[in-house]
């Protein structure tokens, strides 16, 4: 029975929180709340970060004598306290997991009841030191930073079992060929007292096994594995089909069904060798994309919301989709199951924590296997993205000079979030799952002592330097593009109307730089305004600027194909809200250039040459490589790639045939030429023809005179 909204809600006072909660309280005068909800979206709380008390009121029979009642808080935002009819039940702190209180004797007193939940979302003032596991709901650059998640986000519930309750249950694939699979179950079970109970699990219609069991008063914890023959496999889109399969634990007391629990998983297998994925023994080069929370008000987000952003990143080409310091709506991992999309899942952890969150963050990590670890699409958790304290683009105070040296350093010195917080975590995830790999942290370059390093996170072109500096950076720090788990540029999206650009060159360039996380420094770096006469050309300019930037890395990143890059996730996919950011899509999911960019990046075959300068000097000496990534799993036979390098009053053409083997890269030539004597447009175009794939690319320039 859901407890659904309208509820009650006012602000909190210790007089509330003595004679507030209870049935005979009168909340009549209370501004109605939706649940599920967030409170900044009512006009009574819109800007409210203090702790709120809700209420609802209903009716429900009575439990029988063979029966247990419950109330389920399916999500909060982020802490509460809970009473039911004057009676206090329990703190409950996390976001994205239930929080269950048993009620069965006071059900049994009424059948009228009063349901109270004071909840707080406190702002974390000091955002190096933060308390609250919200990850990028409460700092990021790309969020409002005076947005409060705060409310009841998602459904309560009074739920009605047997004498035992299943509290929680994991399932886990923890390895599956074409010839066996093995499936991991962990539950914990809440018993009245002392009994006898049979325990079914159930593997679709395939497989079925019942134990007894003697469970004690209180919580009680079972682990057991089923294995079978001849499972179907689930495979990411590029390399087979999504077969899913309906797992389900069922309690039973006496002969009679107590509680039952189902899940829908698939039965894969994932492994991760030197920053290489593969499933189900097939490797798989990633191409992905970071994701922003669908919406900054998580609970306002509708199922086709989600589903559209995984539609959309599957048009790209992409393999992967991380979840970016936050978890999701259990809908994403639903709709990433169903279309074979891989999942990179971060906890809800970003930049820098107080000491005091380690216990909390090693619980709610096992919460999060316990969650979501049955989703096949989930192939490895983060513990932690960027643990470092330092002023970030998204502060007030940031200064790029400053953020670079205070970022340099805080890669190499010891912190305890890095070295003590994360390992903590990373060994929660390890014990809790097992059955993919685990990572303690994002963004961490190789430091001393034993120089290890995680995924990189590289903004050249943005933060620092160019984008063509990554050619050098790979070849002489190969470590460091093993995966590349973050870069882009932000641009200035097309539906911009809420920048109001009739008053152009005079926007309100300080209130975009606090509430969208503009970084205007960089713009005035790489796409400065003042040298565009409108607001459109400025904005088509970044747009453009994005684009170039995002192809580079990609089509560079793709030529390093397993010697030594695994993949890349590029930052990010879709905008949370309006804003200039750094989307590849806007708020309204209208694709900016650099979308189209990618999904010719991420094609299933591209060819692909070194990039030319953006000027070359006439008569200059030339050598460029041309290679083609087939990432399909046949060979390219027969196949002919033909360049024409064209130059004002000339061209000049190349062609050279051969076989491409399957998911390789395979370099084709080396081009050479002299720059023509004469100034103007210099272009080079390449095809490749295959009976199995074509693919056409292009790179221009200006030839001018020597210096």
């Amino acid at each position: 029975m859901k407890l659904p909204g309208p509820w009650r809600a006012t602000r909190l006072d210790d007089d509330l929180r003595r004679g507030g909660v209870g049935l005979d309280f009168d909340d009549s005068a209370w501004p109605l709340v939706d649940v599920p909800g967030h409170w900044r979206s009512n006009e009574s709380f819109i800007d409210n970060d203090a702790p709120l008390l809700y209420r609802t009121r209903f009716e429900a029979e009575p439990p029988t004598a063979e029966q247990r009642r419950w109330v389920v808080l399916d999500g909060i935002f982020y802490q509460g306290d809970v009473w039911f009819d004057g009676a206090y039940l329990g703190d409950p702190e996390g976001y994205f997991f239930p929080h269950a209180f048993d009620v069965t004797e006071l059900s049994r007193l009424s059948v009228e009841h009063a349901l109270a939940v004071e909840l707080a979302c406190s702002p974390q003032r000091d955002q190096r030191n933060k308390r609250a596991i919200t990850g990028v709901f409460q700092h990021s650059d790309y969020l409002d930073p005076s947005w409060n998640p705060g409310g009841i986000w998602r459904h309560v519930r009074l739920e009605t079992t047997g004498a035992v309750r299943i509290e929680s249950l994991r399932v886990l694939c923890t390895d599956a060929s074409p010839e066996r699979a093995n499936v991991r179950f962990h539950a914990v079970l809440d018993s009245d007292r002392n009994r006898q109970i049979t325990l079914t699990s159930r593997i679709g219609t395939r497989k079925e096994r019942s134990t007894e069991y003697t469970l004690a008063a209180g919580l009680n914890t079972i682990e057991w594995t089923i294995g079978y023959d001849q499972p179907e496999l689930w495979w990411p889109w590029a390399l087979g089909e999504q077969r899913l399969t309906d797992v389900s634990v069922e309690v039973s007391v006496d002969g009679t069904s107590s509680h039952l629990v189902s899940k829908r998983t698939g039965m894969r297998q994932v492994a991760m060798r030197d920053w290489v994925f593969s499933i189900n023994g097939e490797r798989l080069f990633l191409k992905g994309a970071n994701i922003a929370p669908t919406r900054p008000a998580l609970g306002e987000v509708s199922v086709d919301d989600v589903r559209r952003d995984i539609a959309l990143a599957k048009d790209a080409g992409l393999d992967l989709v991380r979840v970016n310091g936050h978890i999701a709506r259990p809908e994403l991992y639903e709709a990433c199951d169903d279309a074979g999309m891989l999942v990179w899942q971060d906890m809800p952890l970003q930049w820098g924590y107080a000491r005091q969150i380690a216990k909390q963050a090693v619980r709610q990590a096992r919460r999060a296997v316990d969650e979501f670890g049955h989703h096949p699409s989930i192939i490895v958790w983060c513990g932690h993205n960027e643990p470092f304290r330092v002023t970030h683009p998204h502060d007030r105070a940031f200064d790029i000079a400053h953020y670079t040296a205070q970022f340099a350093a805080a890669q190499q010195l010891p912190n305890s979030n890095r070295t003590l917080l994360d390992l903590r975590i990373k060994r929660a995830l390890d014990q809790a799952d097992g059955s993919r790999p685990v990572i303690a942290h994002s963004g961490v370059l190789p430091h001393l002592p034993q120089l290890s390093g995680t995924d990189s996170h590289l903004y050249l072109g943005w933060y620092t330097g160019a984008s063509t500096e990554l050619v050098g950076l790979a070849a002489n720090m190969p470590r460091l593009v093993r995966f590349v788990g973050e870069f882009g540029a932000q641009s200035v999206p097309t539906t911009a109307d809420w920048m109001e650009p009739h008053r152009w060159p005079n926007l309100d360039w300080d209130d975009l730089e606090r509430r969208t996380g503009m970084q205007r420094q960089l713009f005035e770096r790489h796409v400065p305004p003042n040298a565009y006469t409108t607001f459109e050309a400025w904005r088509d300019a970044t747009q453009r600027y994005q684009a170039d930037l995002v192809r580079f890395h990609v089509e560079h990143l793709r030529r390093l194909k397993y010697s030594p890059t695994g993949g890349f996730c590029v930052f990010q996919l879709a905008d949370a809200q309006p804003g200039v950011s750094w989307g590849l899509l806007d708020h309204d999911r209208v694709p900016k250039a650099a979308f189209g960019a990618l999904t010719d990046a991420c094609r299933p075959v591209i060819v692909v040459a070194d990039p030319l300068p953006a000027r070359v000097e006439m008569g200059a000496p030339f050598g460029i490589d041309i290679n083609v990534v087939n990432d399909l799993r046949i060979s390219l036979d027969d196949g002919e790639v033909t360049a024409v390098l064209r130059w004002p009053g000339g061209e000049h053409t190349w062609r050279y045939g051969g076989a491409v083997g399957a998911d390789s890269c395979t370099r084709i030539a080396t081009l050479q030429f002299l720059v023509a004597h004469a100034a103007g447009p210099l272009t080079l175009d390449i095809t490749l023809t295959s009976a199995q794939a074509v693919a056409t690319n292009r790179y221009t320039s200006t030839i001018v005179a020597k210096r």
